[in-house]
């Protein structure tokens, strides 16, 4: 097994381009991290990495031995999945990333539950609001809202999510209450906007009686944490456009009041990726799964209240 843990070791220090970011990810020592990478490297007599005190960069045979112990890993991989279908015992860590918001309040909160049930599983559970790539990242599943950059994914839909324009009671008495998307652009309303850097221009996608329009968000405000728009939000600093499930309790306590009503956003697709392979897992599969049962029909259920505070 130590020689098929230098392999996994090898692969993860390759995909994040760092040894102690690999450690971190193993769950083991920086110390070891480099012993492993040096054992395979006097086992094969070639140097994988060419390392600097600033970098860390793979070797020409380092970029080839990458595909074959990829190609290994799935290959032991697949030959316990089998056997975890037979014995119906799946164990294993299990890599999950999710958006913030998505995270903290769906699916986090399934995890003790599925661990319960399957004991000799763990999940490693990554919350980020950017775009994460599965391949490079070491993922199994990924959740997300909107529509996939990569079409050669598999997908699983779990549900539509009704979102929401909104801002507080104090920003509304400060600056007006806009009914529409022409409103919140005329008056040049301050729009907090979830942005990456190299993002493109924000627009906000809602509904008019013509159909589907976008329309440009601008303001001062841009964060990568969605949940920090909505604290900016409740502080009084501008309108936010948040699924439903994320702020119903502030919509509800009068917190937050909806704007825009005569032009609600489009809602987004919530749905989970996974490549091939990773479904073959079962311990993928069981959690995929699980989580469906639990989040679709809260997703479903969270609508807007039918009387909200104006």
């Amino acid at each position: 097994m130590s020689y098929l843990d230098n392999i996994r070791t090898f692969v993860r220090v390759y995909e994040l381009g760092s040894m102690s970011a690999a450690g971190r990810d193993l769950r083991i020592s920086p110390a070891v991290t480099s012993s492993r990478i040096s054992q395979l490297e006097q086992h094969l007599g070639v140097r994988l990495f060419q390392r600097t005190t600033r970098n860390l960069a793979p070797t020409e045979q380092g970029k080839v031995f990458y595909g074959g112990a990829c190609t290994v890993l799935e290959s032991v991989e697949a030959a316990e999945a089998q056997v975890v279908d037979i014995t119906d015992y799946p164990r294993g860590s299990l890599y999950v990333a999710a958006p913030l918001g998505v995270g903290r309040r769906l699916i986090a909160p399934q995890v003790p539950a599925f661990l319960a049930e399957y004991p000799e599983v763990s999940v490693r559970l990554r919350l980020t609001d950017r775009t994460v790539d599965l391949t490079t990242e070491g993922l199994d599943l990924a959740y997300f809202l909107g529509q996939p950059e990569d079409s050669t994914l598999r997908i699983k839909k779990i549900a539509d999510v009704q979102r929401v324009l909104c801002a507080s009671p104090h920003y509304i008495e400060k600056h007006g209450h806009p009914r529409s998307g022409d409103e919140i652009v005329k008056d040049k309303h301050e729009c907090l906007n979830l942005r990456f850097p190299g993002a493109a221009e924000f627009q906000w996608p809602l509904m008019t009686k013509a159909g589907p329009k976008r329309y440009r968000a601008s303001g001062h405000y841009e964060c990568d944490d969605g949940d920090i728009l909505v604290d900016w939000a409740l502080a009084g600093q501008g309108i936010t456009l948040k699924p439903v499930f994320e702020v119903a309790e502030y919509l509800k306590s009068g917190e937050l009041v909806v704007v825009g009503e005569e032009t609600p956003p489009e809602p987004i697709q919530m749905a989970c990726l996974f490549t091939h392979r990773r479904h073959q897992d079962p311990k993928t599969r069981l959690f995929m799964e699980f989580v469906f049962d639990r989040i679709s029909g809260v997703i479903k259920k969270t609508r807007l209240p039918e009387q909200l505070p104006r």
